[in-house]
């Protein structure tokens, strides 16, 4: 039962647009929430679409959960609602840093990290779901007893403030938030503003509604809340230094976020330097070499080469392979990062790994997405392409491992044109490199795959992301593909396919002819 109206500091006018901002700050509040779980899920798990339907399909059923048992607390909203805004607040802010600290000190043990972590994620969003769905319902006898009006227009009121707030929320976390503050940062203070609306909201306006143990109890719980927060954002930066040691290793010298990804780089010289893009490992000094040739020897033996396209390959050794081929009169490279491609530039051990290589004047850059850059008028023809590019796996690039991306890529090849394409490991992720191949068949291209095996164990590249070393890919995928199947069969002649082919048809699944490609609308990476 709702409760009479109570004496207000304020007009009921004012103090109805005070309940209404408390509302549209609180629900701003829980979308940055769910953002950032489904961000950082996206991120340390990986497979973007899973985690984001995991995320918001639980938080949705908590929220409903949490209106029910606000019912319980309608006797008393404004003491409930205070306390299950400072709550929110604590949970939501600091479940950012709880959840990247589990990964880094838990995620070297590969089945442990494996197996908890999705029930970590579902915990918060459980917890914070249940928090956010019951905020309308205490804000309904809020708002009556600030000022009776007919149901249905209170509700009206609370939903139209409510979706405002989600909205600001959900363009603040892309483009305030993570730019300016990062997730961890981002989320604390998300907090801070959280329970200071929250508390303001019902000290402020509802005070005289409590007990004065009730006000000293509220203003308590505030104040702690707000200084675990603080006390975390002054941390924030030590806290990060020592998880990211605790997932790369104590040698780290580069750990920025450019405007794309996190670029983080360990070792000082050539054997011990690895290059990590959103967490994942992309190059290794130790190996680099032996992936690159086997990348690049197959597609530049296999005819004309004086024009090489590739796609991805920021770091620059990509295009350091190709130059160590005679007859290359230009290399373009396409990738839509320029802070990588400006650390390949400065960064003295990655300037020495690739040979200085953008010095070069016939290398270019081209700062795009590649699918964006080939659908754009007239793009220049080249003799070979090289797909240097993450694993088809990572929800991400799924988009440049689909039939449309391989039609694209036919535009730009000129008549006998090769295309190399790295297509992840083929022994851990065997449905997923064949299905590279399949779907290179449907665009009408002829194949031959191979792989390269001999892979140091180490940090996993592909979509899991386990850092357990057992676990890592032993191998590395590719697909060489051609409309003229003679440039495909001089292509055969090099040592690299030779000794790869009868390597890739070991790992070669049944029914692997029969299998459909992966588009834009259907993709069908996984295993």
């Amino acid at each position: 039962m709702i409760e009479p109206p109570v004496r207000l500091p304020v007009t009921p006018r004012t103090g109805r647009f005070l309940v209404l901002a408390g509302v549209f700050l609180c629900a701003a509040c829980g979308l940055v929430y769910e953002l950032e779980l489904v961000a950082l899920a996206s991120y340390l798990i990986g497979d973007s679409v899973t985690q984001a339907s995991v995320v918001l399909s639980v938080m949705v059923f908590a929220m409903g959960v949490g209106s029910l048992l606000a019912k319980r607390l309608r006797c008393r909203a404004a003491a409930g609602f205070g306390l299950v805004e400072a709550a929110l607040a604590l949970v939501g802010g600091c479940s950012a840093m709880v959840l990247y600290a589990a990964f880094a000190w838990t995620g070297d043990q590969g089945e442990v990290w494996e197996s908890g972590s999705r029930y970590l994620f579902v915990a918060f969003s459980l917890a914070i779901g249940v928090l956010i769905g019951a905020e309308v319902p205490l804000l309904m006898v809020l708002i009556q007893r600030v000022r009776r009006q007919d149901a249905g227009g209170a509700v009206a009121d609370l939903f139209a403030a409510d979706y405002v707030g989600a909205l600001v929320g959900g363009l603040a976390f892309p483009f305030l938030l993570l730019p300016w503050f990062g997730q961890l940062t981002g989320a604390l203070l998300t907090g801070a503003v959280n329970v200071l609306a929250g508390g303001a909201l019902v000290l402020g306006l509802f005070g005289r509604d409590l007990s004065a143990r009730g006000r000293w109890t509220l203003l308590a719980v505030n104040v702690v809340v707000l200084a675990v927060l603080a006390s975390a954002a002054v941390l924030v930066d030590d806290f990060e230094r020592a998880a990211r040691r605790a997932v790369y290793g104590a040698d780290i010298r580069v750990a920025v976020r450019t405007d794309v990804q996190e670029v983080v780089l360990t070792g000082g010289d050539r054997a011990s330097l690895q290059l990590f893009l959103d967490g994942r490992l992309r190059v290794s000094g130790r190996d680099e070499r032996r992936y690159h040739q086997a990348l690049v020897q197959p597609a530049l033996r296999g005819g004309p080469h004086a024009r090489v396209l590739i796609l991805g390959g920021g770091d620059g050794l990509a295009a350091a392979e190709v130059l160590r081929h005679f007859g290359v009169r230009r290399v373009d490279v396409v990738d839509g990062d320029p802070g990588l491609v400006d650390l390949a530039r400065t960064d003295p051990a990655l300037s020495d790994l690739n040979g200085h290589v953008y010095r070069d004047p016939r290398v270019h850059v081209r700062h795009a997405d590649a699918f964006r850059w080939l659908r754009g008028p007239r793009p220049p023809r080249y003799d070979v392409v090289l797909s240097d590019l993450p694993d088809p796996g990572i929800t991400a690039s799924t988009k440049l491992y689909a039939q449309e991306f391989y039609g694209l890529v036919t535009r730009v090849l000129r008549p006998g044109g090769r295309l190399a394409v790295h297509a992840g490991p083929a022994a851990a992720r065997p449905h997923t490199y064949w299905t590279v191949d399949a779907t290179l068949r449907a665009a009408g291209y002829a194949t031959a795959p191979y792989r390269l095996t001999g892979r140091p164990a180490g940090y996993a590249a592909g979509p899991d992301r386990t850092a357990d070393r057992t676990a890592a890919p032993r191998d590395w995928g590719f697909v060489l593909a051609s409309r003229d199947r003679t440039a495909l069969a001089a292509a055969r002649a090099s040592a690299v396919l030779r000794s790869g082919a009868p390597a890739a048809e070991r790992v070669r699944p049944a029914g692997w002819r029969a299998m459909a490609p992966s588009t834009l609308v259907h993709p069908r990476y996984a295993d």
